[in-house]
Formats: C-alpha cells, structure tokens, sequence
C-alpha cells in the first residue's frame, strides 16, 4: 500500500513528521512518498501544486496531508496562492466526502468551550459534501454591477450551485454512517431563502426513503449554528454541504478542547482518501514545538481505517492517544489547569511509547 505524504506550510512539517512515525511504527510495510505543497512547492516549483506532487497523490494509495498557508503569500494572485493546492486535490482526485468527527476525550472536558455537563460524552461526525457548492461553482469573478442601487460600482461574485446527483451520494455517506452509530441524521440546509438548499433538502427526502430505519431531520443553518452550542450532543451524524460544513465543523472542533483535536478524512467513490488535521497551517507557531500533532496522528488512523481498511492498527493509535490523554501529557492548546505540558516531539514520542505497550 503507498501513501503519499504532503507535509506543506507553517506547522504541517512539525506535526506531519510525528504522524509518519507512528504510522511507520503501527504499518511498517506502507511505501511513503514525500512531496511539497502549498507555499513551500510555490517556493521550489512556482506552483502550490506542481505536477509531481499530484501524479504522486494519484498513484497512492491515500494522502496525508499538513497543512497549507502563510500571510507572506496573500499577494500572489488567487491561483498560485498555498490554498489553491488543497482545493485542487479534491477537484483532481474527486475527494466528495469529508468526515469529521468530533470526539471530546474525558480528560479534556476541562478544555471545551462549553460547561462540562453539557459537553460531556460529545460523539458527533459532520459529513460535508466537498467539491461542489459556492467554492467550485462558476460563473465567478468581479465586474462592474450592471444592475441595482449601485450600478456601475465594482462587484465580486460568486456563485452557489449543486446538481442531484451530487447530493445525493453525499446522502448515501450520511446515511450509511448514522447505521453504525445512533440512527440519526441532521441534515443542514438554508432552505427558506436559497434554491440550492431546496433541492438539497427534496434529495435528501428522497434518498431518506431507502433508509427508513433512519431517523432523519432537517434544521437551517443558524438555527444548527446555535444547537451546536446549546445542545451539542443532540446531534449525531450532520450532513450539509461545503460552505456551510466549513464554518460548522469549525465551531464543534473548539467543542472539543481545541481544533487540534480534530481528525477529518475526504473520501472519492473508490475509497481513496485525502487525511488531514482540521487545523490550519498556524504560521504564528511554526518552528517552535509547540503545535499540537494529535490531530494529524488522528488523522493518521482514519487513513488506516478508510482507505487501507487496517481497522485494528487504526484502533491502536485511538487507544495510544487516549492513554497519553489519561496520563495527563497536554500541549499547549489543551493544558488547561491539569496535566503536564509537553511540545509537539514529546507528545509523539508518548504516543510512540504508548503503542509500545500492550
């Protein structure tokens, strides 16, 4: 089995490194391919996302990813800028499906955002369809307005668009997931305003109807922004679509302790993947060991389950993560006012020394 990794920008080296370790430790067979990306193949190539790195992403087997990004590049035009690569992955690999699930470990309740009985227990998975909708929609661009109050002025715009069968496949994953969880599905739409969330909501109705042992209900955006804080645990699987899954799968990381925390998988029809730590590239932090690398190495064990179908390896590095959790081994994000703060080496070498143990 081949894996391609893409270590990229600020942090991504940092925590990417300590997540090939435990994969070469829990998998020592995998062949590991290593390529630049983001702005540090911008650096070398002149492209966030120059030809090797995608040949070699199509010919793995799945992708672990870092992460992209870095203030000095926001003056490039959009298409050479760090971000441009991650989106251009999914675009070439067909990465529709992304899975985010949102586990609050009992060692850190302390560290969520939210008061610790309402927070306790959180298992939630946001599924969120990942190549269409208003960040792949065309026409886009800017313009002069040639119409309202303002007409004539400069305008920018963008445009929000899904087709059928898009939405529905993306049903299928929600709904095949919530039957080994809790038989519930939340889908998340804007409905009573835009034509894209109606036909988003009339699809998921029809798909529904080859899952009648599925509990499905539909909830709008800010109503879901605000149970997620209210009620989190209310939810079990949330299906929406790219813009709105963004902003949401955001806000139930902090849920969790820390958006370091956070583990997501983006899936194609035949099962490869890209795996990557919900966090952003951080370049405030980068170079220091401080970064949190659980998220990566969490992303690691999704890659083992998903794509390489490797569940009892996958399982060990959960089990590895949580005894560092109960031993009180914390980086900076989740300290808190318990535990023994560590940098972002000693939190791998723990979780190495974990997987050591039987």
């Amino acid at each position: 089995m081949k894996v391609a990794v893409l270590p990229g920008d600020g942090i991504g080296p940092e925590i990417t490194a300590v997540a090939v370790e435990v994969l070469k430790t829990v998998a020592p067979d995998l062949e590991l391919g290593f390529a630049p990306v983001g702005g540090a193949a911008y650096e070398a190539y002149g492209h966030p996302l120059p030809a090797a790195t995608l040949a070699l992403a199509q010919s793995s087997d799945a992708v672990l990813f870092g992460a992209v990004g870095d203030w000095k590049y926001d003056a490039l035009e959009r298409a050479l800028r760090p971000e441009q690569a991650i989106l251009g992955l999914r675009r070439a690999l067909g990465l529709f499906a992304n899975l985010r699930p949102a586990i609050l470990y009992p060692e850190l309740a302390e560290a969520s955002s939210l008061k610790t009985e309402i927070v306790a227990g959180l298992d939630l998975l946001i599924i969120r369809e990942l190549t269409g909708d208003i960040y792949f929609g065309t026409p886009r661009g800017r313009r002069a307005s040639p119409d309202g109050a303002f007409a004539g002025a400069s305008e920018a715009f963008d445009t929000m668009r899904y087709t059928e069968p898009e939405i529905e496949r993306i049903a299928h994953i929600a709904f095949r997931a919530a039957k080994a969880r809790s038989q519930r599905v939340t889908s998340v739409d804007k409905a009573n305003v835009l034509e894209t969330s109606q036909l988003w909501r009339d699809v998921v109705n029809r798909v529904h109807q080859q899952y009648p042992d599925i509990k499905l209900d539909h909830m709008y955006v800010d109503n879901a922004a605000m149970q997620l804080v209210r009620a989190p645990k209310s939810f079990d699987v949330i299906v929406t679509g790219n813009l709105f899954g963004d902003i949401l799968s955001d806000e139930a990381a902090m849920l969790t302790g820390s958006i370091g925390m956070l583990p997501s998988a983006s899936l194609n029809e035949r099962g490869q993947g890209l795996y990557e730590p919900s966090h952003g590239s951080a370049p405030d932090i980068a170079g220091q060991g401080i970064a949190n690398p659980l998220a990566t190495i969490l992303s690691a064990a999704l890659l083992l389950r998903y794509s390489l179908k490797r569940e009892t390896q996958a399982a060990r590095i959960e089990h590895a993560v949580q005894r560092v959790l109960a031993d009180g081994r914390r980086t900076a994000d989740i300290v808190g006012t318990k535990g023994v703060s560590v940098g972002t080496e000693a939190m791998g070498e723990a979780v190495l020394q974990a997987l050591s143990q039987r």
